[in-house]
């Protein structure tokens, strides 16, 4: 039976999220666009993913309070989250971390290290590509809160019992990558530096990253009773 996912897309324009995250993710993904304050009206999902924005999580707009609430209460009720980018910010901030601006934006290709004891990236090289883009970052963890992979420009990674979050972009196609570099406001010669660098050599080398998309949802199912325990048969009455 396929897993039912709410996709709490973050993007303003949020079509390349869409394509991405539907490619990726092997579950039946029940979209909001959350930046007009759309929001399930119950917690009856499998697991929920929270994207990418140019968002920042610490701006005062209602959308971010009504979708930081919702992400609140949704943990609480014991969904699987996984957040990336805007959407690990997002999650670190709910769970009583902080997030703060850079001094540097990170952009590009990139690696990351991760520790080898995560479920999360099972499968994936310890040093691995990935491509980044953001100009914050988690200052300070969640209480509780594991970081399981990270570069020289902080935290990528971090888990808070069946919270995941990762700050690289591990669903973004070249498309996507162009896309995002093209539009940020950096020097020119910075920007040519990484469309230079969204190369089919990159892209092949950072795919190995969407092992994780995989891992989450495998997680997700192994949470679910098996048909027949008690736990099964309670919730059907």
């Amino acid at each position: 039976m396929s897993l039912r996912i709410a996709l709490l897309n973050a993007a303003h324009d949020g079509e390349d999220n869409r394509r991405n995250f539907r490619r990726e993710v092997d579950a039946d993904l029940v979209e909001y666009d959350v930046t007009e304050r759309e929001l399930p009206d119950s917690f009856a999902f499998d697991g929920c993913l929270v994207t990418g924005s140019r968002a920042s999580v610490y701006w005062d707009e209602p959308w971010i309070a009504d979708l930081e609430s919702w992400v609140g209460d949704a943990i609480d009720e014991g969904l699987p989250f996984l957040g990336v980018c805007f959407g690990h910010q997002l999650l670190a901030h709910a769970l009583g971390g902080s997030v703060e601006p850079m001094d540097d934006y990170e952009i590009g290709y990139r690696t990351v290290e991760h520790d080898g004891a995560n479920p999360l990236l099972s499968g994936v090289d310890d040093t691995f590509t990935v491509f980044t883009t953001h100009s914050d970052h988690v200052a300070e963890l969640p209480p509780g809160a594991t970081q399981f992979a990270q570069n020289d420009y902080g935290v990528h990674g971090f888990r808070k019992e069946d919270v995941f979050a990762v700050q690289f972009h591990p669903e973004y196609d070249p498309e996507t990558a162009a896309d995002v570099a093209s539009g940020k406001d950096l020097p020119d010669e910075r920007i040519e530096r990484v469309l230079d660098g969204i190369t089919e050599e990159n892209y092949r080398a950072a795919c190995e990253a969407k092992q994780l998309f995989d891992n989450f949802t495998d997680y997700v199912r192994a949470r679910q009773p098996a048909a027949g325990d008690p736990e099964q048969v309670a919730s059907d009455d």
